[in-house]
């Protein structure tokens, strides 16, 4: 007797009977009719009693009403349901629109409305009025509004909420919600127990076991329908499913945060949305005291909430899930993303609950470097997979996020950053990436904590935002992105298109090669049609301090240095009549061919890595030589 109104056979009588006996009223409430037992509905009214109501409307009622009238003439619903009192049909009388709502809704329709809203615009002149006390609220029936079986959609409509008014499919799914509803008022009372809550709350246990057993697509609806009836616990149960099925949209856990097995895992998910959201109405203290009402220490939610937003918040849990999570933080630090994950999955198993009603390790979707690798696809595997001491089957390993090679750098604009601008990379081959500051860094450049991809772009400031710090206005010092790539090489990228190859270009590849053969590529695209900036692209290759290769292309001229590779001559690669693109792509092809060099496009698109400032990668202009720097800002005053 839950759920929603499916067409067929329904007992009224049944249905009715078992409000009646479980009913219960708010303690504030006053009962029907004054002392004694409430009474919620009436004798049915006959059939010859319908029939002259019929008469009356100049139109037959439809299925469901038309049922429940002849085993109840009238109902009270509730006064916490906004509509108090269903009349029987010595009360049934046509609305007649007497605020002209019509015109109201009819001004929302366009030159193309859809099905739904022209219903709703012409419902208010031709819908049953149900209700005979109610706090400004109306119960609608609309016959312009069918379904196959007959049946009349029910709206609901405050009259002083200002918002649109809520659709029931029929009489029998309204009335079917506000027993739910019924049920849901009362489910924090401790002596509000009957069989329907003790129904529910068997579904949500089982729920529980089903979730923790990787069939979470079979626990979902139980938890749905019992999370209606308000049962304990079944909110927080969905919503971390929920979670996991759209990781990077929060959810509620309510006060689950004042339990200390939880406030560790909870407490930092919770703290991500308001972490990410400078501006605020009330700023942090609101959350923060929203937090301290829930049963968390205002002192311990404002740590947190520092630490996830600065990024240096770390999920830690206990045992063998604790190291593996450790093992794969150190492999996604480094842009190694699909590499952490397979830790993490083959881990997955061994994840124990801090207590019954965690189903999921939620810590980690906090995490500044973990959680990014949480991809809905991913997250239905968590989700899919046996996990807190429970036995299952294993779902199908989610491909990996990372192409092989770099050709992905040429690929249309699909990410969160595109790199179709320019890019410029340093690959240093047999040495950490913690070592790049020291090979090509400025003066005391030190690695940053990970960040997201558009945070690097807001610590790159220009020269002349750092000229008290002695950087020359010719310079380009890069702020780039640190990991590591296939084989054994260590990168460092920057993407952010803040800056142009010039005349003065001076490849750090020298510098970078005092540890181990090094590898500059900077793709550049040019204007177009305009014409005024050329397509460029340069590589440059060295080892022990001395360049071995390279080439500079500059449109359609090119500089060469060194015995080029025959796989990555110019000539080769950029072919008259190209539109650009097609060059690049045979270069980044044949790079990852010739030299193995690739690069994490999910570290560097939607990742967190660690940055650093290199020196500058443009020369001290030469007598004769002149330079252009141009920077546009907005006027004051």
């Amino acid at each position: 007797m839950s759920g929603d109104s499916p067409s067929g056979p329904f007992n009224w009588r049944d249905f009715l009977r078992l409000w009646q006996e479980e009913w219960m009223p708010r303690p504030d409430h006053e009962e029907v009719g004054g002392p004694g037992p409430v009474v919620l509905g009436r004798e049915g009214a006959g059939e010859a009693a319908i029939v002259a109501a019929e008469e009356g409307l100049g139109r037959r009622l439809p299925p469901s009403y038309r049922e429940f009238l002849a085993v109840s003439d009238g109902w009270y619903v509730d006064q916490t349901a906004g509509v108090y009192q269903l009349g029987g049909v010595a009360e049934l009388d046509w609305f007649g629109d007497p605020d002209d709502l019509t015109s109201t809704y009819e001004e929302f329709l366009d030159d193309d409305p859809s099905r739904e809203a022209v219903l709703l615009a012409g419902m208010w002149r031709r819908a049953l009025r149900l209700e005979t006390d109610s706090d400004m609220t109306y119960a609608l029936l609309d016959p312009g509004d069918l379904d196959g079986d007959g049946e009349w959609a029910l709206y609901v409509y405050h009259g002083w909420g200002g918002e649109f008014p809520h659709r029931y499919p029929s009489f029998r799914a309204y009335m079917e919600a506000m027993y739910r509803h019924f049920h849901e008022t009362r489910a924090e009372r401790s002596d509000f127990v009957n069989a329907t809550t003790r129904e529910q709350d068997a579904r949500v246990e089982r729920a529980r076991l089903l979730a923790l057993r990787g069939r979470y697509e079979e626990a979902v609806p139980l938890l749905e329908e019992a999370s209606e009836f308000g049962r304990p616990h079944s909110a927080v149960l969905l919503n971390q499913i929920r979670h996991f099925l759209d990781p990077h949209n929060s959810r509620g856990y309510g006060n689950l945060v004042a339990d200390a097995r939880y406030l560790p895992e909870v407490l930092p998910v919770a703290a991500v949305g308001p972490a990410q959201e400078r501006w605020r109405v009330g700023g942090d203290d609101n959350w923060l005291d929203m937090m301290a009402a829930r049963g968390a220490g205002r002192e311990a939610a404002e740590a947190v909430l520092g630490a996830v937003r600065d990024g240096t918040y770390r999920y830690a849990p206990a045992g063998a899930w604790g190291r593996a999570v450790g093992e794969a933080r150190e492999a996604a630090r480094w842009g190694a993303g699909d590499a952490a994950w397979r830790v993490l999955r083959d881990a997955l198993p061994l994840w124990e609950q801090p207590g019954p009603l965690l189903v999921v390790p939620l810590g980690l979707l906090a995490d500044p470097v973990l959680g990014p690798l949480v991809t809905p696809e991913r997250g239905r595997e968590v989700l899919a997979t046996p996990r807190g001491g429970q036995r299952g089957a294993a779902p199908e390993p989610v491909p990996d996020l990372d192409p092989p090679g770099l050709a992905w750098l040429a690929e249309p604009a699909r990410f969160r950053t595109s790199f179709g601008g320019g890019y410029r990379c340093v690959w240093v081959e047999g040495v950490g990436p913690e070592r790049l500051p020291e090979l090509i860094g400025e003066d005391g450049a030190v690695l940053s904590a990970p960040v997201r991809p558009y945070d690097a772009v807001r610590l790159a400031r220009r020269p002349h935002e750092r000229e008290d710090e002695g950087v020359e206005l010719w310079e380009d010092r890069a702020v780039v992105a640190v990991g590591r790539a296939e084989g054994a090489w260590a990168f460092a990228f920057d993407g952010y298109g803040l800056h142009h190859m010039s005349q003065l270009f001076r490849s750090p590849v020298t510098d970078a090669s005092s540890a181990g053969r090094a590898v500059v590529v900077w793709c550049e695209q040019g204007d177009g049609a305009a014409g005024d900036r050329p397509d460029a692209f340069h590589l440059s290759v060295a080892e022990g301090g001395e360049e071995l290769y390279g080439f500079t292309l500059w449109g359609a001229d090119v500089e060469r240095s060194g015995a080029l590779p025959e796989a990555l001559d110019p000539d080769r690669l950029f072919r008259p009549g190209d539109s650009g693109k097609e060059g690049q792509l045979r270069a980044l092809h044949a790079l990852h061919r010739e030299l193995g060099l690739s690069l994490p496009r999910f570290a560097l698109t939607q990742g967190r890595l660690a940055t650093f400032t290199t020196r500058s990668w443009t020369r001290a202009p030469r007598e004769g030589e002149g330079f252009a720097y141009l920077y546009f800002g907005r006027m004051r005053g």
